[in-house]
This record gives C-alpha cells, sequence and structure tokens, in this order.
C-alpha cells in the first residue's frame, strides 16, 4: 500500500471515529472513497476555503503577486503535513493503524485556517473586542464552528464532517468560559486606541457551540474527557492572561508542527526574497542564538545554510528551504502519555529537542522581523480599524443593514435567546480583505459609489 493512499479500516475504533453528526445516506454510483476522502473533497470545494486564497497570510493581499496567502500557506501545510504521517509510518509500524489515512491529515491541514478573519490577527483581535460581552472571538473556534454549522453543504450541521477529522481541528479542546479570565479593563474609548495586547482574544471554541463539541468528544471515556479539556496558566507567555489547554490529540500535534514548519520556513523565504531581512541578522538572531545545540547534522547545517538562503541564485534558496523543510520533518518521533487510556490522545507528535530549539528560534525571527515591522502593522491596525466600524454598524441596526440570509439568522437567534451577536461576527469575519475593505467604503466612504452585491455565500 503506497503511502500515497488511505488504507481500508473496519476495526470499532475506526467506525466510532468515522461516524459524523448527521447520519448520511448517500447512494452515489460507484463510490468507493473513505470518509476522510470525502471530508477532504467537502473542504477543497467549499466557499469558505476558496476564500483563503484573498484573506492575509502574513504580508498584505496585494502588496505583491508572489508571496503566500491563507489558501497557499493552508496547502503548504497539508504537503507537511502528509510528509511527517508518511515518515511516522515508517518509522513506528505498531501504530501504523493510526496513521492508515493521509486524506484525514490533508483534511485536517487544509482546514486549520479556515475560521481566520481578514486582515490577519488585527481583523481577530477586533472581532474579539467588538465580541467581549458576547463570548468572544478566536479564529480556531470560528472554524469549528464554520464545519460544523455555517458552510453550507448541510441546511445546518456545516460540512457534517466525521468525528476525528473535527477532533484534529480542536488546537484549544475547551470552551470560552473555561479558560476566560476577566482582567477588569475599562472599554476603550474610541476604536483608534484599541491595543492587540490589551484585548488577546481567548485561545478556545465558542460556548455557542458546546451541544457539537460534546458530540465530538462523546466517545472518550469520562476521565479522558476531563483531561483532555483540562487547562492551565500559560508558562511561555507572560503576556496571555487567559488559561490555556494542556492537551492536543494526535492528528492535531502533527496538524501543528505541520503549520509551524510552513510558517517558520515559508514565511522566512517569502522575507528574504522581499528583501525584508538580510543574511547578517540571519548570522546575529538564529545562527548566534543556536550556538548550544548538539545535533550534529544541525550545527552543520544551519552554519553554511545562510549562503544559499540569501543566494541570488533561485535554485539555491529553493533547496536551502527544502533543505530545512525536510530536517525538520525528519526529526518527528511519537511521544507517549500514559494518563490517556484513548489511542488518539494517548500519542502525539513531537520534534527532537534541537530541532524544536532551532524551530522556536526560526519563528521568533519570522515575528521579529516580518510580522513586527512597522508597515505591516500599519495595515493590521487598518484591518483592525475596517473590522471594528463594519461590527458597529451591522449591530446599530441589523434588521436595516445585514444581507438578506445573515438577517434571517440574525432574527433567529434572537427569537431564541440564543447569542445574535455571534451572526454578525460570523458574517465579517467571512469576509476577504478586499470584500471588507470596500464594504467599509461603501458605508463610511465619501463618495456615493455603487451598490455592493453583499449576497455572497455564507
Amino acid at each position: 500500500m503506497s503511502d500515497n493512499t488511505d488504507e481500508p479500516s473496519n476495526t470499532e475504533h475506526d467506525n466510532r471515529w468515522q461516524q459524523r453528526l448527521l447520519g448520511e445516506d448517500k447512494q452515489r454510483r460507484n463510490d468507493h472513497r473513505s470518509p476522510y476522502q470525502r471530508d477532504r473533497a467537502r473542504i477543497l470545494h467549499s466557499a469558505a476555503f476558496r476564500r483563503l486564497q484573498a484573506k492575509t497570510q502574513v504580508l498584505g493581499v496585494g502588496m505583491n503577486d508572489f508571496y503566500r496567502t491563507r489558501l497557499t500557506h493552508s496547502l503548504e501545510v497539508s504537503q507537511i503535513g502528509t510528509g511527517i504521517t508518511a515518515q511516522l509510518r515508517r518509522k513506528y509500524p505498531e501504530l501504523r493503524y493510526l496513521l492508515n489515512s493521509m486524506s484525514l491529515i490533508e483534511s485536517i491541514c487544509l482546514a486549520h485556517d479556515i475560521g481566520h478573519p481578514p486582515f490577519g490577527h488585527g481583523g481577530e483581535v477586533a472581532l474579539n473586542y467588538m465580541m467581549r460581552h458576547h463570548g468572544g472571538f478566536e479564529g480556531n473556534g470560528q472554524t469549528f464552528r464554520i464545519l460544523t454549522r455555517l458552510e453550507p453543504y448541510t441546511l445546518s450541521w456545516g460540512m457534517n464532517l466525521t468525528r476525528r477529522t473535527l477532533l484534529g481541528v480542536m488546537k484549544y479542546p475547551a470552551t470560552y468560559s473555561q479558560l476566560y479570565i476577566d482582567l477588569h479593563r475599562p472599554d476603550i474609548a474610541n476604536h483608534r486606541q484599541l491595543k492587540p495586547s490589551e484585548w488577546p482574544p481567548v485561545k478556545g471554541l465558542f460556548d455557542d457551540d458546546k451541544s457539537i463539541i460534546d458530540w465530538v468528544l462523546s466517545e472518550l471515556s469520562e476521565a479522558d474527557r476531563q483531561l483532555f479539556i483540562s487547562s492551565e496558566q500559560s508558562h511561555t507567555n507572560v503576556d496571555y492572561p487567559h488559561l490555556k489547554t494542556r492537551y492536543k490529540s494526535f492528528d492535531c500535534s502533527i496538524m501543528e508542527l505541520a503549520d509551524d514548519i510552513a510558517y517558520a520556513v515559508h514565511d522566512l523565504e517569502d522575507a528574504i526574497v522581499m528583501g525584508i531581512v538580510n543574511q547578517h541578522q540571519w548570522q546575529r538572531d538564529v545562527v548566534e542564538q543556536l550556538s548550544d545545540i548538539k545535533d550534529v547534522w544541525l550545527i552543520s547545517e544551519i552554519a553554511q545554510i545562510g549562503d544559499k538562503l540569501f543566494s541570488h541564485e533561485h535554485h539555491l534558496r529553493k533547496d536551502a528551504i527544502g533543505t530545512l523543510v525536510n530536517g525538520f520533518v525528519t526529526a518527528i518521533g511519537i511521544s507517549t502519555n500514559s494518563k490517556f487510556d484513548e489511542d488518539l490522545l494517548k500519542y502525539n507528535a513531537e520534534l527532537q529537542v534541537d530541532f524544536a530549539a532551532t524551530l522556536h528560534v526560526l519563528k521568533q525571527f519570522v515575528f521579529k522581523y516580518v510580522i513586527r515591522k512597522p508597515e505591516i502593522q500599519m495595515l493590521e491596525y487598518k484591518g483592525q480599524q475596517i473590522v471594528m466600524e463594519l461590527f458597529e454598524a451591522f449591530a446599530s441596526d441589523p434588521e436595516r443593514l445585514l444581507p438578506l440570509n445573515t438577517r434571517e439568522r440574525w432574527l433567529a437567534e434572537r427569537n431564541d435567546n440564543k447569542n445574535p451577536m455571534r451572526v454578525i461576527a460570523d458574517y465579517i469575519s467571512g469576509m476577504t480583505d478586499e470584500f471588507a475593505g470596500r464594504l467599509h467604503q461603501q458605508l463610511f466612504g465619501s463618495k456615493t459609489a455603487g451598490i455592493m452585491d453583499l449576497s455572497r455565500e455564507q
């Protein structure tokens, strides 16, 4: 059986995790796909996935036509995720039953960013602030919501994916109310004053989706479930005030490593190509920071790879990028946590210590020179303002300003005494950068522009 295919599985364990919330009886002609191949198709063909092509990854969409968007990033994460899975299959033949579907890992990786709002972190913080009294907002929580409720593959159960795929996208498997710490911050006087550092989103799922979260976790024992959703104060980020979940599923750990590798290495490539970072900064902030590592291959590679990375020869830079990605992928093993009974929680993919340290340094390098770059922060700040002003406008008179299908959802939530503000957050977070910008111009610009078509797929 090739490493690029899904292997047949008929165990009771697989059957439990392949269940869907909404039972399906699709008798399609000669359809022999596995459940996870169907999940992947639903994600790939969704409107939410297509919209990632026009959402900011790090550098603003439209600044240059070379670098990555959320869509190309997600495709790269998927490719790295399957590479990790193929390596682990060979290293751990006894755990092959947990690694029997490439389509599963592809699905989780392709979907992992699907809930991110326009304008990157700026849009996320803006929505979180506007939702501060209504359950907050966070990109990973929105991903789960799109997959399970919003994407119109079914009437009201989203894409109706398998339980295991949904478990895999739960990066933070507890709800907002379990993790939120109230800092008693006063509301800001006006939108211009919002500081992202003072309003960090709670990294978790939304209380509005608790019934579906409970369904996903219902196959776990009570002891496993309680441990899985347990949380603690962050030890690594003193600026993050809320509680953080402690555990992830096996599939999620593979996706998260793939995401980190893609972010650190490929966003680094974009920064080098655009001249944002230079070799002197690389030497000081990467090579010198890694002087204590012991791994012989890494020591040798880090010492000389800078010449290739910053070469004007395109093929040399590509070779260096490929070498780095391959180095990380092949340095991943599986750790065991015997506190859990469920195998999907007991095992996690994990980087060797020196490679984990190197990946952390690379991520910090990209953060320092790319994400914190004033020009990038100005774009984030502008996006932040756009999102808050759009939210304020829709919340002021939803029945007047929301498009028809969104208005119907808003009315239904209000009439059921639920959380109608969540519907406004859903609508804005689904927008692309350009759509949000044009809509803001139509509402607040001085020119009387033509009427925009708001009836896009929700």
